[in-house]
């Protein structure tokens, strides 16, 4: 229980001890008088009624005092800490002192300065004058005409064989018939002789394909395009008397 539940009662329990004591004090005193003291005449007052018994004062017990609500306490602020400058720092000193060194500040030696001589201008020698060729002779113009007119037939013959090489061989691929399972990179060469007209006087194979069955399908071919084209002009019939044909399945 709480002090403030026990306050009202602690006067009256005081009292009751005072008095408890005084009457135990007085009992040992009288009772000592009493039997050293004779005993005394008792008057005795008779009272028709007894008088009324005084009530005992009523003692009021005290309020109890609710103790006021304890407010928490305000946060505290935590102290700032004092930021202390920083001292610069201080420079260690050397424990030997060296001495100074003096600069020896040295003249700057002016040198002379020599004029600059101008090149002279080299003078190329003139080439010699070169000799104007001398006109040819007519034999010699005669020649060079000659071989013009040779070197002009020859390109013109050279056209006209290329020519002819592609309408043969043209002729001779139409007629050859495939053979199954050829390889594309299959080549087969033949010398071929042929007689004024075009006529195939023989045929030669002189590189296989690797496949008979090709080989002979381009042998039949050329024996088939008989009679082979030719050009008109019979003096240039020596140039197709024995050609070199090649044939692959893939051109």
């Amino acid at each position: 229980m709480s002090a403030a539940y026990h306050e009202p009662y602690k006067f009256p329990a005081g009292l009751l001890a005072l008095v408890v004591h005084g009457a135990f004090f007085a009992l040992l005193y009288f009772g000592f008088a009493w039997q050293t003291q004779p005993p005394a005449a008792m008057s005795v007052d008779l009272w028709k009624s007894l008088p009324d018994e005084v009530a005992a004062p009523v003692v009021q017990a005290p309020p109890v005092v609710q103790p006021a609500p304890v407010a928490p306490p305000a946060p505290v602020a935590p102290p700032v800490p004092e930021v202390k400058p920083t001292p610069p720092p201080v420079a260690a000193k050397p424990d030997i002192v060296m001495p100074a060194k003096k600069i020896e500040i040295k003249p700057v030696e002016v040198k002379p300065v020599h004029p600059v001589e101008p090149k002279k201008a080299e003078v190329k020698p003139q080439p010699k004058p070169q000799p104007k060729p001398a006109e040819p002779s007519p034999a010699e113009r005669e020649a060079a005409r000659v071989l013009a007119e040779q070197a002009a037939q020859a390109a013109a013959a050279g056209r006209v064989v290329d020519e002819y090489m592609v309408k043969i061989s043209s002729k001779i691929r139409r007629n050859i018939v495939m053979p199954p399972d050829v390889m594309d990179d299959a080549r087969a060469e033949f010398s071929v002789t042929l007689l004024p007209g075009g006529t195939v006087l023989a045929a030669r194979l002189t590189r296989s394909s690797g496949n008979a069955a090709y080989d002979n399908a381009v042998e039949r071919a050329i024996l088939k395009s008989q009679p082979l084209p030719l050009p008109a002009d019979a003096g240039m019939f020596y140039r197709f008397r024995e050609l070199k044909l090649k044939f692959k399945p893939v051109e």
